[in-house]
Parts: C-alpha cells; sequence; structure tokens
C-alpha cells in the first residue's frame, strides 16, 4: 500500500515504523510531536519546507523495504513434538 500525501503523520508511522528515520534524515521534529496526529504528511513539508515528491519517495522505499525485512524475519512455523507419555 503506498503513502499518500493525505495521510496522517502518526499514523504513517504508527502502521510502517521504518518512516520514523526518514522523518528524522529529513530533519523533521514529527516524531513525538503533539501536532503529528493533525498534520498530513503534506503538512509536514510544507511546515518543514521539504521536498514533498522526494519525501514521499523516501517514505515509500522505507515502507517497501520494512515490508521486504518483515516478509525474510517472519519466524517459521515449528510443529511441536510432545514427550511420548508411558
Amino acid at each position: 500500500m503506498p503513502v499518500e500525501s493525505t495521510q496522517l503523520v502518526d499514523d504513517v508511522m504508527r502502521q510502517w515504523p521504518a518512516t520514523i528515520r526518514v522523518f528524522l534524515n529529513h530533519q523533521m521534529r514529527c516524531v513525538g510531536c503533539p501536532i503529528a496526529c493533525f498534520h498530513t504528511v503534506d503538512d509536514a513539508c510544507r511546515e518543514h519546507g521539504s521536498d514533498r515528491v522526494r519525501f514521499l519517495a523516501d517514505l515509500q522505499a522505507a515502507i517497501t523495504k520494512g515490508t521486504a525485512r518483515a516478509v525474510l524475519m517472519e519466524p517459521e512455523v515449528v510443529p511441536a513434538h510432545w514427550p511420548a507419555t508411558r
């Protein structure tokens, strides 16, 4: 699912925690900000003077990488073998 500029900043960071690093790399102080639950990604870009297109691309890259990592790191299901009873 692609991130959109109309999504709330807080929702983006909660849904895809890997995006937190993108906000920090773009020197956006949205992490922990009480306004993050009201501002959209577009609002945040405007407030911080960030290039929206580049920022959205970086967010999407982090989401894609985070999703791929989660799939690769998903634990393997191992069947349980109970000890034999006498």
